[in-house]
This record gives C-alpha cells, sequence and structure tokens, in this order.
C-alpha cells in the first residue's frame, strides 16, 4: 500500500478515515502469544521485501518479539541480510551506551544478536551538541531512504507515540521534545547512570507516512488507553488518536489490554492471526 499522505495540522479536525473496526486486530490470552505472532509478521514482511525498512519503538511492548525474531533468524539467517533498520526515538542527554538509552536497548536486543552492519542501521545520536542539527539529519536521511515500510509502535501510558507526546499542536517531522511528567518516570529510566534532559523522536507524519504500522498492546495497564484509542476523538492530547489517518494499522494487544474495549464495538473485528510463530 502506498503511505498516506495528510496535513498534520488538520488531522485533528477532519474526518477519520481508518476507523478502528477497520484496522486489522489479532486478540491473543498472553503476552508471549502476541509476541509469537508479531515476530512472525515482521518475519513474513522480509519474505516480501528483504530490503524493508522497519522502524524500530523500545520498550517493554516489543522486547520479547524483538528477542523472538532473533531466535527466528538463528533457522533463517539469510531472510535479514538485506533488512534495514531504523531508531524512533531516543532519550536526549543520555550517553549512548546508557543502559537506558533505546540504543542500547535495541543493540542488546536486536541489532547485536542479529549482526546488522553499521550500513544497514540508522539511529539518533543521544547527545548531539545540536539537537536541532541532529533532527535536520535525521529527516534528511529519512527523505532519502524512506518511506519506513513497517512502523513498530507501542502505545505510551498518556497515549504518546515515540515521544509525541500529548498537547494542542504536535510537531510536524523530526523533533526534539519536552517529556511529559509519564514519560520521565518511564521504567526504561530506572537503569540509567544519566539525566535525560529532552526526548529525541520521528514525528507523527514520519511515522503516518508509513505502509504498515503494527501497534503492540499488553497488560492490564494499558486497558485505558486501548479503549480510549477505540472509542475517543480524534485528537493531539492523545497522539495515538492520529493513527485513525492512516489505513494500514494492525493492533496486536492481550486479553488484558483488551479487556476495557465495549462488548460489540469490535466484535467483529478481532481475529485469529495468519501468522505461525
Amino acid at each position: 500500500m502506498a503511505s498516506f499522505d495528510f496535513d498534520l495540522h488538520t488531522a485533528a479536525t477532519a474526518p477519520a478515515v481508518g476507523r478502528p473496526r477497520d484496522w486489522k486486530w489479532y486478540l491473543h490470552p498472553d503476552a508471549e502469544t502476541m509476541s509469537r505472532t508479531v515476530a512472525a509478521r515482521l518475519a513474513d514482511e522480509l519474505r516480501s521485501k528483504r530490503n524493508s525498512l522497519i522502524c524500530l519503538a523500545t520498550g517493554s511492548s516489543p522486547q520479547r518479539a524483538y528477542e523472538l525474531l532473533v531466535a527466528h533468524a538463528r533457522a533463517e539467517p539469510n531472510l535479514y541480510d538485506q533488512a534495514r533498520w531504523l531508531k524512533l526515538d531516543e532519550w536526549g542527554g543520555l550517553a549512548i551506551d546508557d543502559p537506558a538509552s533505546c540504543e542500547h536497548f535495541l543493540r542488546r536486543h536486536l541489532l547485536t544478536p542479529l549482526a546488522v552492519p553499521p550500513e544497514r542501521y540508522f539511529g539518533w545520536e543521544s547527545q548531539p551538541t545540536d539537537p536541532a542539527a541532529e533532527c535536520g539529519r535525521v529527516a534528511a536521511w529519512l527523505a532519502q531512504h524512506g518511506p519506513i515500510d513497517v512502523q513498530v509502535l507501542g502505545l505510551g501510558i498518556n497515549g504518546h507515540l515515540g515521544f509525541n507526546e500529548p498537547t494542542s499542536q504536535l510537531q510536524s517531522g523530526p523533533h526534539v521534545a519536552n517529556l511529559s511528567p509519564s514519560s520521565l518516570s518511564h521504567s526504561m529510566l530506572l537503569q540509567s547512570k544519566g539525566r535525560v534532559a529532552y526526548g529525541l523522536t520521528l514525528g507523527m507524519d514520519d511515522i503516518l507516512r508509513a505502509r504498515q504500522i503494527l501497534l503492540l498492546v499488553s497488560g492490564p495497564q494499558k486497558a485505558p488507553q486501548l479503549r480510549q484509542l477505540v472509542t475517543g476523538e480524534v485528537s493531539p492530547l492523545f497522539p495515538a488518536s492520529l493513527l485513525r489517518c492512516h489505513r494500514a494499522v494492525s493492533v496486536y494487544c492481550d486479553a488484558a489490554a483488551a479487556a476495557l474495549i465495549p462488548v460489540g464495538v469490535l466484535q467483529s473485528s478481532f481475529s485469529s492471526s495468519p501468522h505461525n510463530g
């Protein structure tokens, strides 16, 4: 599918083009089963397009899927020899090798085990001397090498995607983000040896130009957010709601995360996954 072009500044007031019931929903009994399905989906995407550009979120939601993808690569290593990987966001101010950095997470759980060479991975610098110039560097790279083929996302506790935080007006393109209190209390930072000053992230327009979006949601703590995504209005105050501006969204969730979705709202939309782990 071609990427969907849109106007970021009018998206929140325009009619939604991708209603949640029109997305592909995959309900799983637990996070482990969900992660196996997501890993299999990513492998299928690479079989379809070997040099796919896959943009990677970090955190607990995708971690197990990445670990399972590495396990899968041991059985089919040649499948990954052209794949390209892009880091969605980074904690600005942390050393690149800080245990809490997004870079450290991706290298530990995916990039190093897959032996991804430098030319097939692109990521944010975490301590740029000029953050605005760093945003320009990322924007230029994406303009040359994009669009993103597969965007992997988790659902933030306040509805953020990457570091696109709730605000009255979302920023366009790669940008420096003022982090919300909920982001600054993220469990990743419990291991940090430094101090986070800001966030660095792709913008909502970059995310929404991806050809495919995979949204991973698990655990009871994400149930209110998933309910709001399904039943709430499109608003920059809940950035995930702008996913309605994209037609090719696949939601992978476990039973705990789906527990608050009203009965019947998506009853016909949930399906068994065609991907076998």
